[in-house]
């Protein structure tokens, strides 16, 4: 699954860097608007069309698979927990609130400072080329997933979102478990943006690109 993810993330990433820059998480732009690499406005702009392509993204998704392939992997969404049945009754496994937050800030501040600001520093980007960095950047996500999901071996948890309009699409579509503690995964992805932005003070930032 996690190289998967690693290959679709570098396609998209390609597609969309002519046009929007490789914006297709809301997680980049954020942290792209707190750096000072792109104005808030059209960060709040890409973050909209990345929840509207998510939302899409499930309904399409939705309309192609069987309801058994859409219930057993949820549509492609993210969830901490799931409910299974047990000797008693119907069983709720998963993983915990703050074990699911910790690791949802941590792997996003990870995916910024491995991957994202490779791209965002212009003598990186320049040195390496943009298929490299495109390709980087898909990697380190791949892995980021799964590693998540190995650390934690918890059923029920489909890795770290890192990627909130991937998360709201299939929730908004399907609902259901979904929705549970959906809150976590566009908590976290914002925590770790203000700690990039605050790191990102550390360092010299002239070689950062600027979205005009």
């Amino acid at each position: 699954m996690s190289t998967l993810v690693a290959i679709t993330i570098t396609i998209l990433l390609l597609a969309t860097f002519p046009i929007s820059g490789g914006h297709i998480n809301p997680l980049v732009s954020f942290a792209a608007a707190l750096t000072g690499i792109a104005s808030f406005s059209r960060a709040a702009i890409y973050i909209l069309a990345q929840c509207v392509g998510g939302i899409f993204g499930a309904l399409a998704l939705k309309a192609v698979v069987t309801n058994k392939i859409a219930h057993n992997f949820s549509l492609g969404g993210c969830t901490l927990n799931v409910v299974v049945p047990g000797p008693d009754g119907l069983v709720e496994i998963g993983l915990g609130t703050r074990q699911a937050l910790w690791l949802e800030i941590i792997c996003s501040f990870v995916f910024l400072f491995a991957s994202v600001w490779m791209a965002f520093d212009s003598r990186q980007a320049k040195a390496l080329g943009r298929v490299t960095v495109c390709i980087v950047i898909g990697t380190v996500l791949g892995l980021l997933v799964f590693v998540s999901t190995t650390v934690t071996a918890q059923k029920g948890y489909a890795g770290a979102g890192l990627n909130p309009a991937r998360c709201l699409g299939p929730a908004l579509v399907r609902g259901g478990h979904l929705w549970d503690r959906h809150w976590v995964f566009w908590a976290g992805p914002a925590i770790a943006c203000v700690a990039f932005a605050l790191y990102t003070k550390l360092i010299p930032s002239q070689n950062l690109h600027t979205i005009k």
